[in-house]
C-alpha cells in the first residue's frame, strides 16, 4: 500500500485511535458537572471513569483471541461502530446507572482499538518505514489525552456534558467507513477457536477487582476498609488461578508464554509504568484543580494540556 491510499488509511486508523484515547480523558474534567446534573455525589460520579477503565482493562487482553476468530479489519470496524453506539447511549443517559452501563460497553469495545490500530498501520506501511508508522501512532495516542481535558472543559462549560460523547459519532462513522474501504482487501485470516471460558471468567474477576480497588482505595481509606481488603484478596487469588490455568490451557484466552521473551516482557513493563504515570496525572490533576483550587472545567483542562507537549514534539524524532 502506498500513496494517497496509504495516507487516507493512516488518517482513518489514527482518528479511531484518537477517539479512543480522547474518551479516556475527556470525561475527567466533566465529572463534577455530570454528577451535579445526575443528582449524585462527585465520588459516585467518578465511577464513570472507573467503570470505563475496568471494562477496557478486561477487553484489551482478549484482542488476540478475537482477532484470530473474526479477523483484524472486521473486528476493528465493528469495535468503532459499537463505540459510536455506546457514545450515543452515554450522551442520552438520564441517570447514573444507565450512564455506567453505557460506559461499560464503551470501555469493552474500545479495548481492541489500540492494539489493532497499531497492527493495521504496521501491516500497511513498508517494513523499512515501520518506525515512522509507530511514531505516528504514538503521536496520536498522546494528542488525545492532552486535548481531552481542554476539549472536555470547553464543551462542559459552554455547551452540555452530553456533547463530550456525541462528538465521537461523526468521527467514528468516518473512521469506520474509510477503514473498511481501504483495508478490507487486507483482512487477516480467521479460524474457529474454542472459547477459554474459565480463563475469561478468571480474567474478568481479577482485573476488575484490581481496577476497582485501585480506583476506589483512596475514597475507602485503603486497607482500613473491608471492601478494599476483599477486592485485594479476590484480585490476588483470581490472578494466581488465572496464571496456573492459562499456562496449562491448550488454547488460552491470553498467551502468557509471550512473557518468556525478555524483550517483550521488558517492553511491556516499561510501557505500562510510563503510561500509568502519564494517564494517572491526567486523571487526577483536573479533579484536584476543580475540587480544591476552584478552577472551572475549561481552566483545569487548559492547565493540564501542557503535560504532553514535549512528548508530541519529540515523538516524530523517534521515527528517524
Amino acid at each position: 500500500m502506498s500513496g494517497g491510499r496509504l495516507a487516507i488509511g493512516t488518517i482513518a486508523v489514527s482518528l479511531a485511535m484518537f477517539m479512543n484515547v480522547l474518551d479516556s480523558s475527556i470525561a475527567n474534567v466533566a465529572i463534577p458537572t455530570i454528577s451535579g446534573d445526575l443528582g449524585v455525589s462527585v465520588d459516585e460520579g467518578t465511577w464513570v471513569i472507573t467503570i470505563f477503565a475496568a471494562a477496557n482493562a478486561v477487553s484489551i487482553p482478549l484482542t488476540g483471541w478475537l482477532t484470530q476468530r473474526f479477523g483484524q479489519v472486521r473486528l476493528f470496524v465493528a469495535s468503532i461502530l459499537l463505540f459510536v453506539f455506546a457514545s450515543w447511549l452515554c450522551g442520552i443517559a438520564p441517570n447514573l446507572p444507565m450512564l455506567l452501563a453505557a460506559r461499560i460497553l464503551q470501555g469493552a469495545v474500545a479495548g481492541p482499538l489500540a492494539p489493532l490500530s497499531q497492527a493495521l498501520l504496521l501491516g500497511a506501511w513498508p517494513r523499512q518505514k515501520s518506525s515512522s508508522a509507530l511514531a505516528l501512532w504514538s503521536m496520536t495516542a498522546l494528542v488525545g489525552p492532552i486535548a481531552g481535558p481542554s476539549l472536555g472543559g470547553w464543551i462542559t462549560y459552554d455547551y452540555n456534558w452530553s456533547w463530550i460523547f456525541y462528538i465521537n459519532i461523526p468521527v467514528g462513522f468516518f473512521a469506520a467507513a474509510v477503514t473498511w474501504l481501504v483495508f478490507r482487501d487486507r483482512e487477516s485470516a480467521s479460524r474457529r477457536l474454542p472459547i477459554d471460558t474459565v480463563g475469561l471468567v478468571l480474567l474478568v474477576i481479577w482485573v476488575a477487582s484490581l481496577q476497582i480497588m485501585l480506583d476506589k482505595g483512596k475514597d475507602l481509606d485503603w486497607f482500613n476498609s473491608p471492601v478494599v481488603v476483599a477486592l485485594g484478596i479476590v484480585a490476588l487469588v483470581g490472578f494466581a488461578f488465572f496464571l496456573v490455568w492459562e499456562l496449562t490451557e491448550k488454547n488460552p484466552i491470553v498467551d502468557l508464554r509471550l512473557f518468556t521473551q525478555r524483550n517483550f516482557a521488558g517492553g511491556t513493563i516499561a510501557i505500562s509504568v510510563a503510561y500509568g504515570m502519564f494517564f494517572g496525572t491526567l486523571v487526577l490533576l483536573p479533579q484536584w484543580m476543580q475540587g480544591y483550587l476552584g478552577y472551572r472545567a475549561i481552566d483545569s483542562g487548559l492547565a493540564t494540556a501542557p503535560l504532553g507537549i514535549f512528548a508530541i514534539v519529540l515523538t516524530p524524532v523517534m521515527g528517524r
